[in-house]
């Protein structure tokens, strides 16, 4: 009997997480079916309750539903406890499951795929939204020698940065700071989880902090060279990358915990890529 899944969001039209999915399921060789629900807004229980009747084993969500799906849950993860929010629902009889795969998709993507290592780099983490908050255990997990969270309102940043100091499992430094305390320092490693690529725009921050060798991380996907990635080459970077293997790793993670086998990545970030020129 074929399995039901599917991603929720508003607008939906744009995922790319059905063809992700069902390539997926084509090379594990799992019966599957994926599609995508457009959410009306406030209607997020409604909407699931439905799925779920109607047989739904498992489902992605996007935004603007991450903070309802973290609350229909029964029972949380630990990375959706920390993120506040949730990624992925699994369904097992009553019980309703809440996971947060965004940061560990991330990180794989850097260390796997990029091969770019953050331990003992120098980090810089643009933002302090649930994307951001998503990615801070992993990036704890991975050592860096500083781990600077900056973001327009410096106290939402500070929060993150408690949030990081109450969690961490070894001795990392972590700052907090506004974009305007950046001019001068630079980092290994660069990653724009702000919303402002989605209005290209840029983040207010300064070309310094981009080193020749530096790796230069757009949240956002499919957008080709964002504001934020055109400072970076502009300022000389040869290392970037957009959100695109973010998206297939995470999605890996949660094809995993629902089907029990972890496919390879490889193809559909190939056939995803937009050339970042």
């Amino acid at each position: 009997m074929t399995d039901k899944y599917a991603v929720i969001g508003n607008p939906i039209d744009f995922s790319k997480s059905p063809f992700i999915h069902m390539s997926f399921a084509s090379s594990t060789q799992q019966d599957i079916e994926y599609t995508k629900i457009l959410g009306p807004l406030g209607g997020f229980k409604e909407t699931v309750d439905q799925f779920r009747k109607a047989g739904g084993r498992g489902i992605n969500i996007t935004a603007p539903f991450k903070l309802d799906a973290f609350q229909y849950a029964s029972k949380r993860s630990p990375a959706a406890e920390l993120a506040g929010a949730a990624n992925a629902l699994s369904f097992a009889g009553d019980e309703v499951i809440a996971e947060n795969f965004d940061g560990v998709g991330l990180v794989r993507d850097v260390v796997h795929n990029l091969k770019h290592q953050l331990k003992d780099k120098r980090v810089l983490l643009l933002g302090a939204g649930g994307a951001a908050r998503g990615a801070l255990l992993p990036f704890l997990y991975e050592a860096p020698e500083l781990l600077v969270i900056a973001n327009r309102t410096l106290s939402k940043a500070q929060e993150l940065k408690r949030i990081a100091e109450k969690n961490q499992t070894q001795q990392n430094q972590v700052s907090a700071l506004p974009f305007s305390a950046l001019a001068g320092m630079q980092f290994d490693v660069i990653f724009n989880a702000t919303s402002a690529s989605l209005r290209n725009e840029l983040p207010a921050i300064s070309a310094t902090v981009f080193g020749a060798e530096s790796l230069a991380y757009e949240l956002a996907y499919a957008k080709g060279l964002t504001p934020f990635l055109q400072l970076a080459k502009s300022s000389g970077v040869k290392h970037l990358a957009d959100g695109v293997g973010m998206l297939a790793e995470q999605a890996a993670e949660a094809f995993s915990w629902w089907r029990g086998v972890r496919p390879d990545t490889s193809k559909v970030i190939r056939e995803l890529t937009v050339p970042l020129n």
